[in-house]
């Protein structure tokens, strides 16, 4: 997508459960006209990307597929979502992607701010702190 982007989140772990207060974007994707829309898009990103950080998991049944549509495969609800705070660095380069760049980021973002709480790497998602070393 020729865009680069970057995220750091803030977390809370109680009762072995994530909660995800916070979240830095920035996103360098050239020139740009409507800041706006970055944003937005970056943000949407981001909530998505924490969503499958935290709950989204593909699991398999006699070979098919568990989750058949989203009343499966959860998504984090409104009043769920952290604040999120986006910042586009302003560049001379062509234009990029800003759909996308919003959403790999976010699981290593969370995952990083989980360890900086409690001292334990994730390893795998959706993460679960039982099984973080």
């Amino acid at each position: 997508f020729e865009s680069f982007s970057a995220q750091v989140a803030e977390v809370s772990v109680n009762d072995g459960k994530v909660q995800v207060h916070r979240m830095v974007c920035a996103i360098d994707c050239g020139r740009y006209v409507n800041p706006g829309i970055i944003a937005a898009q970056t943000e949407g990103g981001a909530i998505f990307g924490a969503s499958a950080a935290l709950f989204q998991e593909l699991t398999f049944e006699n070979g098919r597929l568990r989750q058949t549509n989203f009343h499966s495969f959860p998504m984090l609800r409104m009043n769920e979502c952290p604040d999120i705070e986006t910042h586009i660095v302003e560049s001379s380069e062509k234009s990029g992607g800003i759909g996308e760049p919003g959403v790999p980021c976010a699981a290593p973002a969370i995952a990083n701010a989980v360890f900086a709480a409690t001292g334990k790497r994730v390893r795998r998602l959706p993460i679960r702190l039982s099984e973080a070393v």
